[in-house]
This record gives C-alpha cells, sequence and structure tokens, in this order.
C-alpha cells in the first residue's frame, strides 16, 4: 500500500532590511516589529541588515555596498526574499529586485498580506483589494519579477496572481467597482449608525496600536467571544457590542482595527468607513499595552493616527492593559486623555474602575427629567427606561409620576 505523503507549505525565509536615517533605537525597534509582522504573515526571518544613511537611497533604498552585503546574506541563509522597512517606490523595488535576484518587498506589502487573510466580512474584503490594488497598479513592472519567483507568499494573497497581470486600465476599472461597492456598504453602515444614535445610548470606540488588547477588553466587558489572539491584527472587522453598566444604563461599545507605525497610506483610506466609528462615537477608549517597553511611542502613533481620521473634541479614557504582565509600567501617564485606569482584561483587575469612569461620563452627559406622564402615555415611559436611568416610577391619579436621567435627544422629545 503506498505511503501518504504530507505536503506542508514552506515558509518563506527572509532578511529583514532598513535604512536609519536618524534614531537608531527607533529604527531597531522598528526592525523589531518588523520581525513580528513577518512572522503574523508566515514567513521565518534569518537575517537583519540596517545602514546609517543621511537619506535613503532614491533608485535602491541601500548604498551599493550595503546591498553586496544583502546579496552575501542571501546566499549563506538561503534566504527567499528580504522586506525592506518602508514603502518603496516603484523604481526602488524593481531595482533591488534586478540587483538581488530575489523576491523583494516592503512593510506595506506585510501588512496588506496579513490584512488580506484576515479579513472575513464583505466589507473586509472589499477594503483590503482596494488598497492592494491602489498599491500594484503603481508596481506591475517590478511585482511581476518578484511573484513570477515564487508560486506563493507574502504579497500574493487577496486579489491574487491573475490580477496583477491585468494592464493598468483593467486595474483602475476594478478600482472604480470597488469604490462603489464600498459606496453602498458605507451608507449601510451610516444607517445603522443613525439608529444608534436615535436610540440615545451612549457609543464608546476601543482603539489603539495593534495587539494591545482591545479584543480581551471587550469580551471583559461584554462577555463576548470575539477573536482575541496574541497576534498582530487579529481583529480587522469592526464589532460593535452592548454593554450593561451597574446603574442599569447601557452603552455600545465597538472593537476597531489596530494601528501600527507606518500604516499604510492606501490602507488608512481604504479603511476609512471603518476607522470612522471612532470619528462618530462619543467616548475614545485608548488601550494600551502598559508592558510593552515602546509603549510611549505607540500611544503618540495611535493620536498621530486619530489627528489624520479627524477623531478631535472626544472625551478619552486611556486603559493601561496588561498590568498582570511581569514588566509592566507603574507610572502611567497620559497628559492628552480625560481619565486614566490601570487594569488587566485579562484577569479582570481593575475593571470595576473602567465601569465607574464611563458611568460618570454617562452621568455628565444626561439632564434630570421630571414630569408627570397619562395612563395613554405609558408607552413613551419604555424610552426613559431603555436610554435613559429611572429614578422612580409612581402611579397616582392624576398620571406615573417619573423621575429620571435622561440623554440631552430625548429629554426635548419627552416634553413634546
Amino acid at each position: 500500500m503506498a505511503e501518504l505523503i504530507e505536503l506542508k507549505e514552506e515558509k518563506e525565509k527572509v532578511i529583514l532590511v532598513a535604512a536609519n536615517t536618524g534614531d537608531e533605537d527607533d529604527t531597531e525597534a522598528s526592525v523589531e516589529e518588523l520581525s513580528e509582522l513577518a512572522k503574523t504573515a508566515g514567513a521565518i526571518t534569518v537575517g537583519r541588515v540596517i545602514q546609517n544613511r543621511e537619506s535613503v537611497h532614491p533608485g535602491t533604498y541601500l548604498g551599493k555596498g550595503k546591498i553586496e552585503e544583502v546579496k552575501e546574506l542571501i546566499w549563506e541563509t538561503e534566504a527567499t526574499g528580504i522586506i525592506c522597512d518602508d514603502e518603496l517606490s516603484p523604481a526602488q523595488l524593481k531595482n533591488l529586485e534586478d540587483a538581488l535576484d530575489t523576491k523583494v518587498m516592503d512593510r506595506t506589502m506585510v501588512i496588506l498580506d496579513i490584512f488580506a487573510s484576515r479579513a472575513r466580512t464583505r466589507e473586509g474584503k472589499i477594503q483590503v483589494e482596494l488598497a492592494q490594488l491602489k498599491y500594484r497598479a503603481v508596481r506591475l513592472v517590478g511585482l511581476r519579477a518578484s511573484l513570477s519567483r515564487l508560486g506563493g507568499g507574502i504579497g500574493t494573497r487577496g486579489p491574487g496572481e491573475k490580477k496583477l497581470e491585468m494592464d493598468r486600465r483593467l486595474i483602475h476599472e476594478r478600482i472604480g467597482q470597488l469604490k462603489a461597492e464600498l459606496q453602498d456598504v458605507k451608507r449601510h453602515r451610516d444607517v445603522i449608525r443613525k439608529k444608534r444614535e436615535q436610540g440615545g445610548a451612549l457609543s464608546v470606540a476601543i482603539v489603539g496600536y495593534t495587539n494591545a488588547g482591545k479584543s480581551t477588553l471587550l469580551n471583559r466587558l461584554t462577555r463576548s467571544d470575539i477573536l482575541a489572539e496574541d497576534k498582530l491584527f487579529a481583529t480587522l472587522d469592526p464589532t460593535t457590542r452592548a454593554l450593561t453598566l451597574p446603574g442599569g444604563e447601557a452603552v455600545l461599545l465597538t472593537d476597531t482595527v489596530g494601528f501600527i507605525r507606518k500604516l499604510p497610506h492606501h490602507l488608512i483610506e481604504a479603511f476609512k468607513s471603518t476607522l470612522e466609528e471612532a470619528k462618530y462615537s462619543d467616548v475614545i477608549l485608548h488601550v494600551v499595552d502598559c508592558s510593552n517597553p515602546r509603549m510611549d511611542m505607540q500611544m503618540h502613533v495611535v493620536y498621530e493616527t486619530l489627528r489624520e481620521l479627524q477623531v478631535t473634541g472626544k472625551e478619552v479614557v486611556t486603559v493601561f492593559n496588561k498590568i498582570d504582565r511581569a514588566g509592566a509600567d507603574t507610572a502611567c501617564r497620559d497628559v492628552a486623555s480625560d481619565y486614566r485606569v490601570r487594569l488587566s482584561a485579562k484577569t479582570g483587575e481593575g475593571m470595576d474602575e473602567l465601569l465607574g469612569i464611563l458611568e460618570k461620563i454617562l452621568r455628565s452627559r444626561r439632564i434630570y427629567f421630571e414630569k408627570v406622564f397619562s395612563y395613554g402615555e405609558a408607552g413613551r415611559i419604555q424610552r426613559v427606561r431603555k436610554n435613559g436611568r429611572l429614578l422612580s416610577e409612581e402611579y397616582k391619579e392624576d398620571g406615573i409620576h417619573v423621575k429620571a436621567y435622561v440623554p440631552v435627544e430625548l429629554f426635548g422629545e419627552l416634553y413634546q
């Protein structure tokens, strides 16, 4: 009887390449993060090369001598490709391909690849394909050569090689189709958002650097089972869940895609409708991994990305997560936020304090309300129960006497 042979997908072996034009520690940290991205995309890092330069070489990213060093390292380690820590121009991609005779990728390609493997919803898939096609449209020549070297791996998920072989006209037609589809999805999202706003519930967007623990926090607060892995970009599609606070009032929590340094512009553009969940929320819950030594840099990246998305004027609660881990920062500071809390979404420590902060914010947005409803208007009191905080409800001869805290929007409606 013939033996069954188990076929395993061969992992890509890559060399990470970076040009340091400023802070050496920052470049080292960025390359370390690139290693995590490569691992998430299914590649093994077999070497690292960093060149100190005044500026990135406009034609080849690295200088001639360093390219020779990389070439030797590829031969020694049997690497199948290199990943550059910045987004390469079409010329840099092609020239490096020619000089090294190997597959050349950049940070943007790896992030797009991870997003393609993570997208689950129709909206997520449309957004990823749109970002990939915009990236690839100006790099067809270099990418054709690169992808012909290997049958699969990083850069081939999503639209696939056949679509890469389309000429620019067809790619731009496809981009137009995807934009139209995305508009339909955006309209649907706007309708859902308006319905939520009419409900009067406080909306809270959970944002943060990738792998800060946003999904774990959402699961802990709402007893949900959102995928929460110790991986970069484990959550791609936004998820909204209701949370009932100790006082009985409900708030809506939305988990969003994680941010990262050098987040590709194509992705920010394509995922605008998803990222806008933060723009239209009442409160920002900024989750920070306080056990990460690069915590301050990660916080800076999140605030910069929020500014780019024009998310301003919101109440911000900074959640310093993962205090259960060794090395967690005990002196957590964030001058840009209104409230700060230290907790562990994994163990539940500090969760009561966070709930207390959310209740405090909610109370500050409520108006004290007293009214006598006729018995024929009893149904309107249900709106108070659902979207406000009912303090008392007395049934008397002249009607139902109600005392409550209600949202500003509901206050006007109830007096009509």
